[in-house]
Parts: C-alpha cells; structure tokens; sequence
C-alpha cells in the first residue's frame, strides 16, 4: 500500500432488518485502494458486494467504521455534504444504465456538471472529450432509445467520469450485456484506467473483468479476502 491511497475503507458494518431477523451483511470489512489501481470484488450473490459498493459511495451510510477519500472520512459527513461529494469525488456505473431517455448522449454526459450549475457551454468540450473517448463520438445527438446496450454503457461510463472523479465505482458493469459487447465494454475500462489513470472499484461476476484489474478481492462471510484464482 503507498502512503497516500485513493481510498480506504476500515472495520466497515453493516447490518439490515428482515422481519424479525438482524441480518449482519459487512462484519468489520476494510480495504485499500491506491491511486490509478483497480480492485475487482468478486463472491457469491447475496454476499453484499454491492451494499459495499453503496457504502463506498457514499450512496448509504455503515453502522459502524470509517471510509476516507484522501484521508477524508464521507461517515462524517452530513447529508449536504454527501451529496456534493457523490457529485464531485465518485463516478458510479450500475448495470443498468439508468440514462434519462428524453436527453440526447451528450446532455447525458453533462447532466452531473449541469446540475452544479455549470453553464452548458463551459462542460460540453469535456462532455465531447468523454464520448470520443469512449469511440461514440458519431452518436453524440442519439437518445437512449436509439443506442444499442453497450452504447448505452458507454455513454454511461462518460457521464460517471463528467466530473473528474476520485474513484469510479461500478457495480455489473457488464451484466446486461451479451458477451461480445461485455468483452468491449471491459476493454473500454481497461484503456480507460490505462490511460487516464483512474482509480477503479469493480463489483462484477465477470471473471474476464476481475482478471483485467490489477487485484481481485473476495467478499465473504461478510469479509473482504484476497481471491487467489
């Protein structure tokens, strides 16, 4: 580990309420991530990968332990300033995309500088930037409605890396696709931590993208492992 990772997550909780059972999913789990690296978290379903993934983003908050960004602990934050640094500091790609399917790939891509109150003007370069990156550079004015599923994919990878974020999380980031366009998507990644030099936290069961991060951990029993396959 070097002296000033991206992010740290220690002895992180978590417990959720089913009935009248305490279901304990994340029992003291922690992991490093240094700058520019990518860890894949592999494990069975239902073992809480992507409940970590929400707490690392911010997107929930753990019962106990702490989770720092540059030595910034987001479990002291209060909601206002959540919501600003989910805005600034993560990018999020889900399995499904979740693009708003009234805007065009490019007002996509915008939205999280939008949304800031950016002016249209001063995002939509990088916002061009990112398509071209991510080879829909022909497809900037298409909505949703008329890109295929990894088209899809891509624009929603642009739009998580919008704001320069610290980290980029994805949860299945190939998981509604079929295999040759999963296979594109995960080169798509793999250029993209090569050459941008962003740090990246794959929830997936994709063995093809574990294997193309450069370390794969095991969630299990409510621990992160290292995975040895």
């Amino acid at each position: 580990m070097k002296d000033n990772p991206a992010l740290v997550a220690e002895e992180v909780t978590k417990s959720f309420t089913r009935g009248p059972a305490l279901i304990e999913v994340l029992k003291g789990t922690g992991m490093s991530v240094d700058r520019g690296e990518g860890v894949a978290i592999v494990g069975a379903s239902g073992t809480g990968k992507s409940t970590l993934l929400h707490l690392l983003g911010g997107l929930e908050r753990p019962d106990k332990g702490r989770i720092l960004y540059g030595g910034r602990d987001i479990c002291s934050m209060n909601d206002k300033e959540l919501t600003l640094f989910r805005n600034t500091s993560v990018g999020f790609v889900f399995q499904f995309h979740f693009l708003l399917p009234e805007f065009t790939a490019l007002e996509n891509v915008m939205i999280p500088a939008l949304v800031r109150s950016k002016r249209p003007g001063d995002v939509r370069p990088r916002a061009l930037s990112l398509l071209e990156t991510v080879g829909l550079k022909e497809r900037i004015e298409h909505k949703p409605g008329e890109l295929s599923g990894g088209e899809q994919q891509r624009v929603a990878i642009a739009r998580a890396l919008m704001m320069s974020p610290q980290v980029l999380l994805a949860d299945e980031p190939t998981g509604d696709l079929d295999p040759s366009t999963g296979n594109k998507v995960i080169d798509l990644l793999t250029q993209i931590k090569k050459s941008l030099g962003v740090t990246m936290v794959i929830v997936t069961h994709n063995t093809d993208l574990a294997r193309a991060m450069d370390r794969v951990l095991i969630l299990k029993g409510g621990i992160l492992e290292p995975h040895d396959a």
